[in-house]
């Protein structure tokens, strides 16, 4: 190649030109380019609803399904044990690695992402929902039963809602760990933020701005449903609230 080639790198392509011995060298990018983030806002913003949309159905079915574990380790304590040992195993796979065990079963698909973002809420929420339960103390649960509370009355409306903040705990720490591993659905060939991050990367040369606002914008989605969480177990708990300032 002789001369200069250059290909307009506003378009999204890498600006080449040649140099003497036949070398190639790549265009450097700005860091951050504001133009590109106003042209893009309505791919921004599907991206920003698709991350939230697939944190929500995880942690939501994750939240259901553990609610049911608990209720079962909770009645037979001798399953506690196994739950929370198949629990902590999928916790520990690797992201990936789940994916493609999911591909014989449900190919490259929503479905796939879900299943496995919601494998890593059930030993954080498990676990929250039994020690939340086994904190309520001795004497409330006997003054219910003394008043003729039945034992699911007695679940549903005096040891859940006491369980409350350390359940919501759990649904916090859930919630920001999905946020963060929604990124990598991005390899599914999904949206999500991590899709800017991935073809940031992928392009030549590397563009710094997709890159940037997949990364903030998905720590900022987690701090903000960390902080509405909060804002929920205040709103749901107010008697944790007056128990505070006694």
């Amino acid at each position: 190649m002789s001369g200069a080639a250059v290909v307009v790198a506003g378009l999204g392509q890498p600006a080449w030109s040649s140099v003497p011995g036949g070398v190639v060298a790549q265009a450097q990018r700005p860091l951050f380019e504001w133009d590109w983030v106003v042209r893009n806002g309505g791919r921004i913003w599907d991206a920003t609803l698709e991350h939230l949309y697939l944190t929500g159905m995880a942690v939501g079915i994750g939240l259901a399904a553990s609610l049911l574990l608990a209720v079962v380790a909770l009645r037979y304590r001798r399953l506690y044990a196994p739950i929370i040992a198949v629990g902590g195993l999928l916790y520990t796979l690797p992201s990936l690695a789940l994916f493609a065990l999911l591909l014989p079963l449900v190919g490259i698909s929503v479905t796939n992402a879900v299943i496995a973002l919601t494998t890593y809420t059930i030993l954080i929420l498990v676990r929250n929902i039994v020690t939340g339960i086994d904190g309520v103390p001795a004497e409330v649960v006997e003054a219910a039963q003394g008043m003729g509370y039945q034992r699911r009355r007695l679940f549903l409306e005096i040891e859940l809602p006491l369980a409350l903040p350390v359940i919501i705990a759990g649904l916090r720490i859930a919630s920001v760990t999905v946020i963060g591993l929604v990124t990598v659905t991005a390899l599914l060939g999904l949206g999500g933020l991590g899709s800017f991050i991935l073809t940031g990367f992928r392009v030549l040369p590397p563009f710094p701005t997709q890159i940037v606002v997949g990364t903030v914008l998905s720590v900022a989605l987690a701090v903000l449903v960390d902080l509405l969480l909060l804002a929920l177990e205040k709103a749901l708990t107010p008697w944790s609230r007056r128990k505070a300032t006694v």
